[in-house]
């Protein structure tokens, strides 16, 4: 019998079993199967060859549509790959225009900053030169004239003409302080267009680098990465329309300053030969006052020295004219003394011989014109003496009034002349 009925499975290499059947668990043996016809089993064959061969041909199928699809998606890809390379560079070569145009009004803005510069230095200049020259130089002749004296302390055309170039200074500085805070503001201006432009710069260049960064990647790079996050790979949210407008907006604002920036330096020349001129004029204006007072006062200084010298020399001859009416006045006491005697001689006569006669009369006469005449010379000494003290008088005055203008000579011809041969305009 078979072993397989006992309950004994013989296996190569296994021990053989020697249990006996009683000592064996009972084994439950299914029905037995139903056997096939011969026709089913050639159908079955049949069937499982048709079966194989449709399996086969599908597999072949599959294989040459696979090698298809496979070529089909190399080539797309190249193809999308080389479109996409091609759309990279034609946006780098988009992106380094714009770049190169931002280049150039970012150029074009720093040199009309460093023109704009040169020309606040040249208000800064002119503005410092007004306050620390000019203005304190008429400031100072004016208060230079109030040390004048006596009559000469009047207010005349030259303090007038101080009076108006000062106003023409303190005119020029305002326009001029104006002028600077236009240039401060166009500056700040176009700093702030500057700062546009190289943030606009810094964007450009680090998406040129970052799509010649990826047009320089390969397929078969080590550092490709496949993204498996949820978030969108693409997050740009600015259409290229969009971007285009921005770019053209940064260049159009970049060309509007500069192009405003221009006609201000052509304002400030325009100012500063102006303001120049108008200065110029009323220093020329206030140094041919100065001349013609100094003029006059040389010539009312000439005539007082002349009238000095008349004065003196009248002077001279007037204590001669006293020394000479005393002189006069003494030769006169001899005649009235001789006349005198005469008379009182020719009264000691007696009797009939006490006669009214020429001679007596002639001696009377004679002591009434010598009273007369004494009695002139006395007036005319008294009147001499008097103008000779008026003219002592009138030439201390003429000397008063010589150091005066001396006085006046001295500040304004010295002093302040001096001072103005210093000032200087120009337009920097």
């Amino acid at each position: 019998m078979n072993e397989t009925q006992f309950g004994v499975r013989h296996i190569i290499g296994a021990p053989i079993a020697t249990t006996r059947l009683a000592e064996q668990a009972i084994v439950c043996i299914p029905p037995r199967a139903a056997k096939f016809t011969l026709g089913e089993w050639k159908l079955s064959n049949d069937q499982r060859c048709r079966n194989t061969e449709d399996q086969q041909q599908l597999a072949d199928r599959v294989l040459s549509e696979s090698e298809r699809v496979r070529d089909e998606t190399a080539e797309r890809a190249a193809i999308m790959k080389a479109t996409s390379d091609r759309r990279i560079e034609e946006r780098i070569g988009d992106v380094e225009f714009n770049k190169n145009e931002l280049q150039i009004q970012r150029k074009e803005i720093c040199l009309e900053l460093e023109a704009l510069s040169v020309y606040k230095t040249r208000l800064q200049d002119c503005l410092a030169s007004l306050e620390t020259n000019a203005l304190t130089i008429c400031r100072k002749c004016l208060m230079l004239r109030d040390g004048r004296i006596g009559i000469d302390l009047v207010v005349d055309d030259v303090e007038h003409a101080l009076q108006r170039e000062i106003t023409t200074i303190l005119g020029g500085q305002s326009l001029l302080k104006r002028a600077l805070e236009q240039l401060n503001e166009q500056m700040r201006r176009l700093r702030s267009t500057r700062y546009l432009l190289d943030r606009d710069l810094q964007y450009k260049q680090a998406a040129i680098d970052s799509d010649k960064g990826s047009l320089s990647l390969k397929p078969t790079d080590l550092c490709l990465s496949i993204y498996e996050g949820f978030a969108n790979l693409d997050p740009a949210n600015i259409s290229a329309e969009e971007y285009n407008a921005y770019s053209a907006k940064n260049i159009q604002l970049a060309a509007r300053e500069v192009t405003s920036a221009r006609p201000i330096r052509v304002f400030i020349d325009t100012l500063l030969n102006q303001v120049i001129d108008d200065l110029w004029a009323a220093y020329n204006k206030c140094n041919h006052e100065f001349n013609e007072r100094i003029k006059e006062t040389k010539g009312a200084k000439a005539k007082l020295e002349d009238m000095h010298r008349e004065t003196t020399q009248k002077i001279t001859e007037m204590q001669n004219n006293i020394l000479q009416l005393q002189k006069a006045l003494s030769d006169k006491e001899g005649n009235v003394a001789l006349a005198h005697t005469r008379l009182g001689r020719r009264a000691q006569r007696v009797g009939a011989e006490l006669v009214r006669d020429p001679p007596g009369q002639a001696l009377y006469y004679e002591c009434e014109m010598l009273r007369h005449s004494v009695k002139q010379l006395q007036q005319m000494l008294h009147e001499a003496t008097a103008s000779l003290r008026y003219l002592l008088q009138t030439q201390i005055q003429l000397e008063e009034d010589i150091n005066v203008k001396m006085n006046t000579l001295k500040i304004d011809e010295v002093d302040c002349m001096t001072l103005r041969a210093t000032m200087d305009y120009h337009a920097y």
